[in-house]
């Protein structure tokens, strides 16, 4: 038997599957976007997604717990219970009141970066809580809105996991402890380029570099700028440039990336929408259609391919930078699950 569910602006539930422990194996395969946080003025309450797919397969096995990793930072994560998706589902069953996971064959390919500001640590815990709640009895799982809820406590927050979960443009915020997120459409002309860099930036590095407080006049202005961007992303799409004007993190923390802060601020002189994506380093263009995007990928290039350009190097060291024209997918994560 092989039945797949997609995604319709909340989160997958996928086929029920048997209670751990009993019956043959079953196979759960997820699908997550990659996201941008911030974006620009929309310091951690904006998200959008980005049509960068990791992928995630959970199969039930005998015993023990395998793993089979490919793609972008597969040396470098654990292969035991503290693999971040590994944890992730157990948050889910933990939420359930389910116990222990089950024996599972873990295998993911990735494709997101690692530590770019692209989202990669919440697409792995979108991955795993969907993953765990696709394993639970049909009368154990977990809701839209626990699922977002799992996922936020995990993450820290629901910048990153809720354009995951969701797709499209998302606005997040908290109240009283409990974490809302709201879809929004992006515009189909809307179409992202990203310059990823060859090096990291831990997100707490940058944010460790915010001030405690700005000035009054600092946060009316992002506050505008925020909000005309939801305009712009959803139905004015020539308004980007004006829209991603930021004050309130980016130049806090350029002095962490200067070579993306360099490559932002040419790449606005020339007329595109650039900022930081996410913490960083990655630049994201927000592109009004094909023919901006291309040429935003060939500012790109022409920025980034001059020696003595400041966005060349890092701490005397040359930067090799790779561009991606995506899209904004209009779904968030997909869930398959398939039972023999």
């Amino acid at each position: 038997m092989h039945q797949t569910h997609h995604s319709t602006g909340r989160p997958a539930t996928p086929v029920p599957a048997e209670p751990h422990g009993a019956g043959s194996p079953t196979t759960v395969r997820v699908t997550v976007p990659a996201s941008t946080g911030n974006v620009g003025p929309g310091f951690d309450s904006l998200g959008l997604a980005l049509d960068h797919c990791d992928s995630l397969q959970v199969t039930r096995i005998e015993r023990g717990l395998e793993f089979e990793l490919s793609g972008e930072g597969a040396h470098d994560v654990p292969r035991t219970a503290e693999h971040l998706v590994v944890r992730a589902m157990q948050a889910a069953f933990d939420a359930a009141g389910a116990g222990a996971l089950p024996p599972l064959r873990i295998t993911a390919h990735n494709v997101i970066p690692h530590g770019r500001g692209m989202g990669s640590s919440a697409s792995a815990v979108v991955a795993g809580v969907l993953a765990g709640n696709a394993l639970l009895p049909e009368d154990a799982r977990l809701g839209a809105d626990e699922v977002l809820q799992v996922c936020s406590r995990l993450e820290g927050h629901p910048d990153n996991v809720a354009p995951t979960l969701l797709g499209g443009l998302t606005i997040s915020w908290e109240e009283n402890g409990h974490f809302h997120s709201v879809p929004v459409r992006a515009h189909p002309d809307v179409v992202p380029v990203v310059a990823v860099p060859d090096f990291e930036v831990a997100t707490s590095v940058a944010r460790g570099l915010l001030p405690d407080s700005v000035a009054h006049h600092t946060a009316a202005v992002n506050a505008g700028r925020a909000a005309l961007l939801v305009a712009a992303l959803g139905e004015r799409p020539e308004l980007l440039l004006p829209a991603t004007f930021d004050l309130l993190h980016q130049p806090y923390r350029a002095q962490a990336m200067a070579p993306s802060h360099d490559l932002v601020t040419r790449l606005r002189e020339r007329g595109h929408a650039a900022l930081i994506s996410g913490a960083g380093p990655t630049v994201l263009v927000l592109a009004h259609g094909e023919d901006a995007a291309r040429a935003a990928t060939e500012a790109i290039a022409e920025i980034t391919g001059d020696p003595a350009a400041s966005a060349a190097s890092h701490r005397g060291a040359p930067v090799t930078w790779r561009s991606l024209v995506l899209r904004v997918p209009t779904e968030g994560a997909r869930v398959e699950t398939s039972t023999q």
